[in-house]
């Protein structure tokens, strides 16, 4: 097949996809005084990229006075915190387990497993440890370049606690005594297949474990369960999201069938178990590569370990 013919087949499909959503949105919400525009005069793919831009500064010019200086915004936290007690305690009924592995003051660095789309996951358990640990500093999660890429995304999850992901934002957070949760699959564990949910991937690099050494905190593996089912990813449109400027267009059960509201998550049940701090044999940030590789391997065995006792402990999807 030519390029040619993949290209117009890609941009057929995402016309589809982008005139499925306009017609669920004019079902929900008509305007009798607005005459129905011809197909011609419809600029699908320009009213996309204007959207996107518009919902990407949604929230940044109502900051707060109380912004730190990684975005996130108590006000905008209290306000949205009902919505997340009711995510942790009735929709996924979030379990938390292993609590008594966290140092009880200090830095320290939580590495876990990646699902999903969107960072339910670094949101639900800096949330859940908050609550836990209500006389310590929220914990901030750091998401990849990938999971900010999606309108209206980045200036949320920056205002709730979000931090992107480089090693300099992550020396910030632990030299300032912070917890840090850290995803190393990357946009790998974020963009898995359902048939391979709960199967790990590889550490997109060796950056958590050369971090905590050359930090000197703890570094904690810690399993989460239910993030898998929240957008179940059944199939990725690469050629019609290159159009609109976004790395896969995604095939759920209920996106893009549903149009809007195939975006809101499915209920599952969700365990996090938070394991025993790794023990590193290779103290400082020089360490030998191999010998670096090495503790990246049991890192990733344990969260893997962890993962396989949390679904063991799970009944079902549901509970």
């Amino acid at each position: 097949m030519s390029g040619d013919r993949r290209e117009k087949e890609a941009a057929d499909e995402l016309r589809r996809v982008l005139a499925h959503l306009r017609d669920e949105i004019r079902s929900r919400f008509p305007v009798a005084a607005v005459a129905e525009p011809t197909e011609s005069a419809v600029d699908l793919e320009g009213l996309w990229n204007s959207a996107r831009r518009r919902l990407g500064t949604i929230g940044m010019s109502e900051h707060s006075a109380e912004v730190d200086e990684f975005g996130m915004d108590d006000e905008a936290l209290r306000r949205v915190e009902p919505l997340l007690d009711f995510l942790a305690e009735r929709f996924w009924r979030v379990d938390l387990r292993g609590l008594a592995n966290l140092p009880a003051e200090g830095p320290c660095l939580l590495v876990a497993n990646r699902a999903g789309l969107l960072p339910w996951d670094g949101l639900m358990l800096a949330h859940v440890l908050k609550r836990a640990l209500p006389d310590r500093e929220r914990p901030r999660f750091l998401v990849a370049d990938s999971g900010m890429q999606w309108p209206f995304v980045h200036a949320t999850i920056a205002q709730l606690g979000g931090v992107r992901s480089c090693v300099e934002n992550a020396e910030r957070l632990l030299a300032a005594g912070r917890i840090a949760i850290a995803f190393p699959e990357g946009a790998q564990g974020a963009t898995k297949a359902w048939p391979d949910r709960y199967r790990l991937q590889s550490f997109t690099h060796d950056g958590v474990v050369r971090l905590a050494l050359a930090s000197g905190v703890p570094l904690i593996p810690v399993g989460i369960v239910g993030a898998e089912e929240v957008h179940p990813l059944m199939a990725k449109l690469k050629g019609p999201a290159r159009r609109v400027g976004l790395p896969f267009v995604p095939v759920t059960p209920t996106f893009p069938l549903l149009g809007l509201l195939g975006l809101l998550p499915l209920p599952s049940k969700w365990l996090m178990w938070i394991g025993e701090p790794v023990s590193l044999d290779h103290p400082g940030a020089d360490a030998d590569p191999l010998a670096v590789a090495r503790e990246e391997d049991a890192v990733r065995s344990k969260i893997a370990e962890l993962v396989e006792r949390a679904l063991a402990q799970r009944e079902s999807i549901w509970g």
